[in-house]
């Protein structure tokens, strides 16, 4: 009962208050929120999706695109900043890492006014469990990541950067960084991401975690439906 109503915090963005009702209450909902955070359940949730993604249809980690998202956060907190792209208002940014095919591999929050580039190391470590990247792996990122240091880094990762040069066109088509683009829009359809009112950093984590979630699950539902035969499989592709 609580999942399912957290779930729907999570899609609609609303207050706790509005989602309650006489079987569970607002105080409820945050408090169970909260012992799962210090039990660290979404995490163990989040890996688990992606492992079991992995086993079924497999992680595709030859190429991951990482780019970041900014979002608002009206009430401010611990990780909001003046947003660069919203006339200074609060927000916050993602820093996502995907694999070829937009499985959210890690995920970074930070202040809307940092710069992309620092971000990455942070991004590129963030990936939990038995998944590690490939020696050689190939990072695909925008122009906002051309620069000696991210280059180094790269390098002393054992990976190979695929950097949009600064001054040259690069379509978002040509590359493959699209499947990022698409990943990021996936979570901000879940609107407590898209205008989030926390203020704490650790139950914006939460949340950022939850999304993973629905969003590894939806993908291994949709990609296992023309794989396998299961009972209760839908009849159409979902």
């Amino acid at each position: 009962m609580v999942f399912g109503k957290l779930v729907q915090i999570l899609v609609f963005g609303c207050a706790y208050w509005r989602i309650a009702d006489e079987s569970c209450s607002a105080s409820t909902l945050r408090r169970r929120r909260d012992e799962w955070i210090d039990l660290g359940v979404m995490d163990a949730l989040e890996e688990m999706a992606r492992e079991a993604y992995d086993r079924a249809i497999g992680l595709d980690l030859a190429d991951v695109a990482v780019d970041c998202c900014i979002t608002k956060a009206p009430c401010g907190g611990e990780k909001a900043g003046k947003s660069p792209v919203d006339r200074g208002k609060w927000g916050i940014k993602r820093s996502v890492m995907v694999d070829a095919e937009g499985i959210p591999l890690g995920v970074v929050a930070a202040p809307a006014n940092r710069h992309d580039s620092p971000l990455l190391g942070e991004t590129l470590t963030s990936v939990g469990g038995s998944i590690a990247l490939p020696e050689q792996a190939s990072v695909h990122l925008d122009r906002a990541y051309d620069s000696n240091i991210t280059r180094g880094l790269l390098e002393d990762s054992g990976l190979v950067g695929m950097i949009s040069v600064k001054g040259k066109p690069a379509p978002l088509q040509a590359t493959k960084r699209w499947v990022i683009e698409r990943t990021n829009s996936w979570s901000n359809a879940h609107k407590k991401l898209m205008w989030c009112t926390e203020r704490r950093g650790r139950v914006i984590d939460f949340w950022i975690a939850f999304s993973s979630v629905i969003v590894i699950v939806s993908r291994l539902i949709r990609k296992a439906w023309s794989r396998y035969r299961w009972e209760g499989r839908p009849v159409r592709r979902p």
